[in-house]
């Protein structure tokens, strides 16, 4: 599903206005009963219960009007309450005001002061509904809009957000002050950007989205190239019912060094657990033993090693007889910043002509020396978290918090290499534009080794035939859901990285058990 910045998604309404003939009060009204919707689904409002909407004089205003009138049509008992007066109220907004009032609703102002009735109203309600700013709020919050704001988040009720939560700057995910802590929230069309990156995911709650009857071909004319995985959007490479293990791809990974023999171990695993036929760990020849014992169905291959127990610039040359076995090379996990084995990494980058997943410390050798990935040919994944994409980029972290897309984007574009930037939300950029948000995993993948079963998922999914971007997505995709079946069953805190291997298996099955993502009565949750 397509993520628009406000400046699309404001194409996009006027293009279904002008364009398809579509009336604007007509998108208003779809929106509104969205929200009416996704409030039957997720909320418990009876006949008569009291449900407090909050309007502004905008268009976010207007749909919250539309969401008052259904829900006495549904037998609710609405209060509107409006911040601001009513005569700044144009176009279809206020069109839904008249009709709003003639059904007999009284739409309070809200000007210099709070109102009695909104306290009392507050005070009785079972659910808030936020439609006080949309998608073009930038600032603070101010005067009456703020004191609202904070008397809905110190209600401690449920609150349904109209598009986005008031206060929050829907391009960046920023706040500035204060902003209404959503306990959903139900954005119109697709979703958007500041929606699903933090901070601005912490308010959202849970993110609906609602059809609101613009055409697919208005939005695919936008042209984006911002979309959020989805199960759906996954694909798992085919398997031959009569293929054998050569079929299925052989990784070679290259990592582990003295007092790190785990990220080897793990990433190798990775590849076998998602379906790659064949993997050998190359590793230093001290490491040999203990790794041989430790890993049964992963192929080992002793190479020679620095003092400190890490591979030696020798290794390259020995390690041919596995490199031309391979389809893939994973190279990273563990290896140590000795400066030898930091040569080795970057020769082997190099030098070697197969489809390569970098991860770890394959990333810190390459500080400096970027001009070796912009004369590969063959496809190149990099999986840095903030931290190494410093490192890469000579940037500063907070600069790299502040704008991931962009960032990564751009580095996969200068670069010639699928960036993989990890994080909460990882984004995956390819070297033509394309930049895809992930919609799985939580604070379970913050645990030691959870990047190594990574880097081994996608260097697995490379070798059976996945373009890199496929590979990278899909990889992501697994790992996150992996993270979050294991979540389910031991809590976000007890999770660690070898959990993962375990569900990697559960997950692909979900994944391929998973229909296109339909809107159900005209509302879909993706968050």
């Amino acid at each position: 599903m397509f993520c628009a910045s406000v400046e699309q998604m404001k194409s996009i309404d006027r293009r279904a206005i002008t364009q398809y003939g579509i009336p604007g009060v007509v998108l208003m009204e779809n929106a509104g009963r969205g929200v009416v919707t996704v409030i039957e689904k997720s909320f418990a409002v009876g006949r008569g219960a009291e449900v407090l909407v909050v309007c502004g004089v905008g268009n976010n205003g207007g749909d919250g009007m539309v969401v008052c009138r259904h829900l006495l049509r549904r037998g609710a008992s609405p209060r509107c309450f409006l911040v601001g007066k009513k005569s700044r109220m144009k176009g279809d907004a206020k069109t839904n005001l008249h009709i709003l009032e003639k059904c007999g609703i009284d739409v309070v102002e809200i000007e210099d002061r709070i109102p009695r009735q909104f306290t009392r109203s507050l005070g009785r309600s079972v659910l808030v509904v936020d439609a006080l700013f949309g998608t073009g709020f930038r600032g603070k919050l101010k005067g009456c809009a703020l004191e609202v704001v904070e008397r809905i988040n110190r209600s401690r009720l449920p609150v349904v957000s109209i598009d986005c939560p008031s206060g929050l700057n829907v391009d960046t995910g920023c706040v500035d002050g204060s902003c209404v802590e959503a306990t959903a929230t139900v954005t119109m069309c697709v979703p958007k950007v500041g929606l699903v990156f933090y901070p601005g995911r912490r308010w959202v709650g849970e993110l609906w989205v609602v059809d609101i009857g613009v055409p697919e071909q208005a939005i695919a004319e936008e042209g984006m190239l911002t979309s959020l995985l989805e199960s759906h959007d996954i694909h798992m490479p085919p398997r031959d019912p009569a293929g054998h293990k050569t079929t299925f791809g052989w990784v070679a990974i290259v990592a582990g060094s003295s007092g790190l023999t785990g990220a080897g171990a793990m990433a190798s695993l990775a590849c076998l657990r998602c379906g790659a036929g064949m993997a050998t760990l190359c590793l230093p020849e001290s490491l040999n033993a203990a790794l041989e014992a430790k890993l049964t169905e992963v192929m080992t291959y002793p190479l020679p090693e620095t003092d400190a127990k890490t591979l030696s610039l020798n290794a390259l040359e020995l390690m041919a007889p596995v490199l031309k076995k391979a389809d893939v090379v994973a190279v990273g996990p563990g290896l140590s910043t000795h400066p030898e084995t930091e040569q080795l990494v970057r020769s082997l980058i190099e030098k070697v002509d197969l489809p390569m997943v970098v991860d770890a410390d394959g990333l810190n050798a390459l500080s400096g020396k970027l001009r070796i990935l912009r004369r590969r040919k063959a496809a190149t994944i990099l999986t840095p978290h903030p931290g190494e994409m410093a490192r890469l980029t000579k940037m500063g972290v907070p600069e790299i918090m502040a704008n991931k897309p962009g960032v990564a984007t751009r580095f996969a574009g200068e670069n010639r290499v699928t960036t993989v930037l990890k994080g909460a939300p990882t984004i995956i950029a390819s070297p033509k534009g394309e930049v895809l948000i992930n919609s799985t995993g939580s604070s379970a993948l913050a645990t030691a080794g959870s990047g190594d079963v990574l880097t081994g998922v996608i260097a697995g999914l490379l070798a059976q035939g996945l373009s890199s971007t496929d590979a990278a997505a899909t990889g992501v995709f697994l790992h996150g859901l992996a993270g979050d079946i294991m979540a389910e069953r031991r809590t976000e805190y007890g999770v660690i990285a070898t959990d993962l291997l375990e569900s990697i298996p559960e997950a692909i099955e979900l994944v391929l058990g998973s229909e296109r993502g339909f809107f159900e009565g005209g509302v879909r949750r993706v968050l």
